[in-house]
This record gives C-alpha cells, sequence and structure tokens, in this order.
C-alpha cells in the first residue's frame, strides 16, 4: 500500500470509510465552484469517482490520494496524479490535482500534499515532467500551482464545458525537492 507522510498529512489509498466525508465535500457547491461544470456530486457520483481513482492505480500505478490529517485522522479531500485524458491536446501527460473540504482552505494543506506527491511523480515513479490543469480564475489553485514552481505553458479551453483553462508544467529534473 503507497502511503506518504508530511508534518501534517497522511496520503494513502481509499478506504470504505472516505465515501461519506468525500461525498460531503464533493456536495459542497464552493468546493465545486471550479470542478467541471460546478455541479456538486452526490454520494453515488463519489463512489463512483473513487472506484476510478483506485483502478487508475492499478492500471497507472499511481492516482488520487485520500488525504487525511495526522492530528485528527479527519479526511480533508484529495491529491494526486492522474492521467488528463479529458484534455487531448496535452497527452500524453500526468497531471496533479487537488480538492479539499472547505473548512481545510487556507492553511497550506493542498501546498503541502502537493510538494509531497511531485516527490512522489519523481523519486518513486520516475515522472520526468508533471503538469497541472486549472480553470482561469481559480486563484487558491493559482497559489498552489506557484508555490510548487510550475510555469505557465498554454492557455486554452475545456472541450466540454468551454470555460478558459491554463496549463502549468514542470521538469522534475529541475524539481527541488
Amino acid at each position: 500500500m503507497t502511503e506518504i507522510r508530511t508534518p501534517r498529512l497522511l496520503l494513502r489509498r481509499w478506504h470504505d470509510d472516505d465515501l461519506a466525508p468525500m461525498a460531503d465535500i464533493n456536495a459542497d457547491p464552493q468546493v465545486m465552484r471550479w470542478v467541471d461544470d460546478g455541479s456538486p456530486l452526490d454520494l453515488e457520483d463519489t463512489a463512483e469517482a473513487i472506484e476510478q481513482w483506485e483502478e487508475e492505480w492499478d492500471e497507472e500505478g499511481f492516482g488520487l490520494f485520500a488525504v487525511e490529517l495526522l492530528a485528527s485522522g479527519e479526511l480533508a479531500g484529495f491529491t494526486g496524479l492522474s492521467v488528463p485524458e479529458f484534455l487531448p491536446e496535452v497527452m500524453p501527460a500526468v497531471a496533479i490535482s487537488w480538492r479539499l473540504g472547505s473548512p481545510f482552505w487556507g492553511q497550506g494543506y493542498a501546498s503541502e500534499a502537493a510538494q509531497a506527491t511531485l516527490e512522489f511523480a519523481l523519486q518513486d515513479r520516475g515522472l520526468d515532467r508533471v503538469i497541472s490543469i486549472s480553470r482561469a480564475g481559480d486563484d487558491a489553485s493559482e497559489n498552489v500551482i506557484r508555490k510548487l514552481g510550475m510555469v505557465l505553458e498554454r492557455e486554452t479551453v475545456h472541450p466540454v464545458y468551454g470555460f478558459p483553462l491554463r496549463v502549468h508544467s514542470i521538469d522534475l529534473t529541475e524539481f527541488q525537492a
């Protein structure tokens, strides 16, 4: 089982008891504002998503980690790596992403988890490049992206929803862990 510990977080594979707290995160319109068409997800949608995330672990050797607070054991959300097949123009690529519940915003958890995920990508999975895809206007994600040392590679539009996207990248051979 793949696990990463940071000073405050445990990044791990998904457990059955993660479904309800992740569904609560996905049901929050504030959290989902920048995701796809902005629609909250219900329990069934969240269960399907977690199943897909676990399948990606099995198929790719990487995926989205459940992010747990070490101090309390609470599920804060996810961070991890995925193949962004929805955006063919960037393929082949591996993207880093994150989604945390709003009570966990503004405390540096996303940056801490994302930094550990980049180290995992380079040291454990041997990736030489990672991208991040953000929706234009998502300043909180852009802040995390800057902290990771990623640079703007291109601007494009979401192929389904038509809103502007920003694609950032980092060459992990130059990444300072």
